[in-house]
């Protein structure tokens, strides 16, 4: 067994291989859904596209991507949502790596809800 010192020290090499972040409360959270209905209908292209960009455009240390198990909606999957500090969380569906990278450069760099994309669009 592993003293908690040692188990601390794995964790924190591995977060800086994998590139997770601590979560801070002024970062916009977006998190994808990659249980076995989002990863089955292409969530880990988007899951992909969308941290790539963040980590292209230096933008770590204001928007954490991270996966998430069920969301509940499987019928709208690839499911992104965006928490950003101060507003309302906005779920993406049916995405794909084109439309991640159309949210990443309006909505997180933009500021602009891309009404068309997400949950309230369906009718």
């Amino acid at each position: 067994m592993k003293s908690l010192e040692e188990l601390k020290a794995i964790r924190e090499k591995m977060q800086g291989q994998v590139g997770v972040r601590s979560e801070d409360a002024a970062q916009t959270r977006v998190v994808v859904g990659m249980a076995t209905c989002g990863i089955a209908s292409g969530a880990r292209p988007v899951l992909t596209k969308l941290s790539d960009l963040v980590q292209e455009k230096n933008m770590t240390d204001k928007i954490a991507v991270t996966q998430t198990g069920c969301i509940g909606l499987c019928q709208y999957e690839p499911i992104v949502e965006v928490m950003a500090p101060g507003k309302e969380k906005v779920t993406y569906i049916k995405m794909t790596p084109e439309k991640a990278e159309e949210v990443f450069n309006r909505h997180l760099q933009g500021g602009q809800v891309i009404g068309d994309y997400t949950i309230s669009s369906v009718k």
